[in-house]
């Protein structure tokens, strides 16, 4: 890899610790290419990214970067988890490590601040962006259902009341 080459990973990496919502980092020793091929496919099904680094540019691209306390975690082979969504990363990569040995989450950073092992596993128990979305139109959409139950309410008492009255006519 040539300087030119170098400068264009630390470049990409930058990107990758400026606009992440999370980065997790794992070491991955002794996984095989088609567990690695695993961890893609889940990661990028929600909507992250996996990539693997020199550990020596991920430090220099976390040089004045506010996430740059987790360099420490960057030593042996380590893997970095990404996603846009400050919850998705941390979910694949904490259920992914529950059932693989070989995948040992180190730390990572959400924003600004480090997350330690810990750290990581209460993140990915937060709930996501999207499951937060529903939520909130759950609670807007409430109100107005009940409102439409009250009102609908009278007239289908009354229908059932005619009805009862008409089964007592016909016996």
């Amino acid at each position: 890899m040539d300087r030119a080459q170098k400068e264009q990973v630390v470049e990409e990496l930058g990107q990758i610790f400026a606009s992440s919502g999370v980065v997790v980092v794992a070491h991955y020793e002794g996984m095989t290419v088609a567990e690695m091929q695993d961890l893609r496919a889940q990661m990028r099904e929600a909507g992250g990214s996996v990539r693997v680094a020199k550990n020596r540019l991920a430090k220099i691209a976390l040089e004045g970067s506010p996430a740059s306390s987790i360099a420490s975690y960057l030593t042996g082979m380590t893997v970095l988890a990404f996603s846009e969504d400050p919850v998705a990363a941390a979910k694949v990569s904490d259920a992914y490590a529950k059932s693989n040995d070989k995948f040992v989450i180190l730390g990572g950073a959400m924003g600004g601040s480090a997350l330690d092992p810990a750290g990581v596993k209460a993140v990915a128990q937060l709930p996501s962006r999207e499951e937060l979305i529903a939520s909130i139109v759950a609670s807007i959409g409430a109100p107005a259902s009940n409102i439409a139950g009250a009102i609908g309410a009278p007239a289908s008492n009354i229908a059932s009341i005619l009805t009862t009255l008409e089964e007592r006519e016909a016996a």
